[in-house]
């Protein structure tokens, strides 16, 4: 208790020096003004008359530089609101439904040679799905839900529809926002990539204009959502007084798995219906019907490492059967994805304070070489108030809980949208962040910090500033079950996910 106490006091005296140090300095000046006479005055008066020109010039280009300031630094842009999709209630699947759609598709596959009710499959995907962190509660598209159950093309845009069109008439008519007002529009979903694309479907269904700024990203993975938000950023600093309008999704119906091959059959059980629409906007106007201003996007991308590169890969297997293969490496290559994305983000939002403690360590252990084995790690607590970590899973949240040193409930809202949800992909973090609004946790000028993890191999970040003491929005993802969380998930088994499926057999 005493080492948190000088933790704290070190932090606030570092963090506030300048402060500390303004006040005696301020006091200083006080008292020597206070003795100036009027002849004092009179001297410092006559000595401007002798350098006017110098005056004239100073203030002049002190004008023109914070003229220059103001024209040229990047506007602000602002989360005006967002929806999550909620599936209606007949896609509730329990983990029973879900391994009884297993079944009928290994069933409904006649090329197959293996009986459909092979008991080490099954018990494979029971034991996964055991151990996975998701509940009674998370959502299946219907036409896997069907028996039996239908993988086409039609069901699968059905089901992309459905989500994105869903989220998008809840936000525009809590925020009563005209969709011709919307100037830029982002659509990120990995697996399901039709012609016309995701974005046109959007164009047509709500009649946007003609001259929007219109994109569409496939297969960057469960990363996108954030990767689409800083997009969508970056196009808010070109084009002025507009609004941006990213949407988030997944398609499961396309990406099921009805092979044998066990590194690709555990996406089956982790991955479940869901998908966010996002309305950003420049408009200084906005920012008192806003809910957060972005502070910063950072991306990290290891792709140029073959490792990374393949650790997460869409492919045939022996069969012929498409899947989406998870490698032994994910772990490690996560890990180094996390700490390269930390290590850009940390200088941006953490306190002078923990700055200067890890510089003091790196200096150390150059210096003493083999007698400081590791860096400081930051207390990311001091600069972030909740954390919104991709729902990928078990793993994923244990590994970074540990790495970051989080409290359970700093990972609460992970956990608790994993097990409601499930693994909904990019579009996770913002059913996270609902989750601590519906809480009421979110108080105004706090920060958020989603963070997702996708193939490639990509870590990406973004950091909001809560603008008010933010509420749910209407309809809120979490309005009927909020209180029923956190919930206790047995943790008996050390084995996640992951580590399941790396046991082949």
């Amino acid at each position: 208790m005493t080492s948190v106490n000088v933790k704290l006091l070190y932090h606030y005296v570092l963090t506030n020096f300048f402060n500390l140090c303004l006040f005696p300095l301020t006091a200083l000046l006080a008292g020597k003004a206070s003795r100036l006479t009027t002849d004092d005055l009179y001297h410092f008066y006559s000595h401007l008359q002798h350098k006017f020109i110098t005056v004239v010039l100073l203030f002049a280009f002190t004008g023109f530089g914070l003229v220059l300031y103001i024209v040229t630094r990047p506007k602000p842009v602002y989360l005006v609101d967002y929806s999550c999709y909620l599936p209606p209630p007949h896609l509730k699947v329990s983990v029973s439904k879900v391994m009884d759609i297993f079944y009928q598709i290994r069933k409904a596959d006649t090329s197959r040679n293996v009986a459909c009710d092979d008991p080490s499959s099954l018990d494979f995907l029971r034991k996964i799905q055991e151990r996975s962190g998701l509940g009674d509660e998370t959502y299946s598209p219907q036409g896997l839900i069907n028996v039996p159950p239908r993988k086409t093309f039609a069901a699968s845009r059905e089901e992309t529809e459905q989500v994105i069109i869903g989220a998008l008439e809840n936000l525009f008519e809590n925020k009563k926002v005209n969709p011709r007002e919307i100037g830029i529009l982002v659509v990120n979903s990995s697996m399901f990539n039709p012609t016309p694309s995701l974005s046109a479907m959007v164009v047509n269904t709500f009649k946007l204009r003609s001259n929007i700024k219109s994109f569409s990203l496939g297969g960057m993975g469960c990363s996108a959502g954030v990767i689409a938000i800083d997009l969508a950023k970056d196009l808010l600093h070109v084009h002025k007084n507009t609004y941006a309008l990213v949407v988030s999704t997944e398609n499961i119906t396309q990406g099921i798995y009805a092979g044998e091959n066990r590194s690709m059959m555990v996406s089956n059980c982790l991955f479940r219906v869901g998908g966010a629409a996002i309305l950003l906007s420049n408009k200084p106007g906005d920012r008192s019907r806003s809910k957060y201003k972005l502070a910063h996007t950072v991306r990290t991308h290891t792709g140029a490492d073959d490792k990374s590169f393949r650790c997460v890969q869409q492919g045939d297997d022996e069969s012929g059967k498409v899947g989406v293969c998870l490698s032994k490496d994910i772990t490690a290559v996560a890990g180094t994805a996390v700490k390269k994305n930390i290590q850009t983000l940390g200088p941006l939002i953490l306190p002078l304070s923990e700055k200067f403690l890890f510089f003091v360590t790196f200096i150390a252990k150059k210096l003493l070489n083999d007698k400081i084995k590791h860096y400081y790690v930051p207390d990311f607590k001091l600069a972030i108030d909740h954390f919104c970590i991709h729902a990928g899973g078990r793993a994923v949240i244990d590994v970074l809980e540990k790495s970051l040193r989080l409290s359970p409930m700093d990972v609460e809202p992970s956990r608790s949208t994993l097990h409601r949800f499930g693994n909904t992909s990019s579009s996770s973090i913002w059913y996270e962040l609902a989750y601590i609004e519906a809480k009421g946790r979110m108080k105004k000028g706090n920060r958020a910090w989603q963070i997702a993890l996708g193939s490639g191999f990509k870590c990406n970040s973004a950091v909001w500033v809560a603008l008010c003491n933010v509420k749910a929005s209407a309809n809120s993802p979490w309005e009927h079950c909020i209180d029923k969380y956190p919930v206790k998930i047995d943790s008996d088994s050390s084995k996640s996910e992951t580590h399941v499926q790396n046991g082949r057999s």
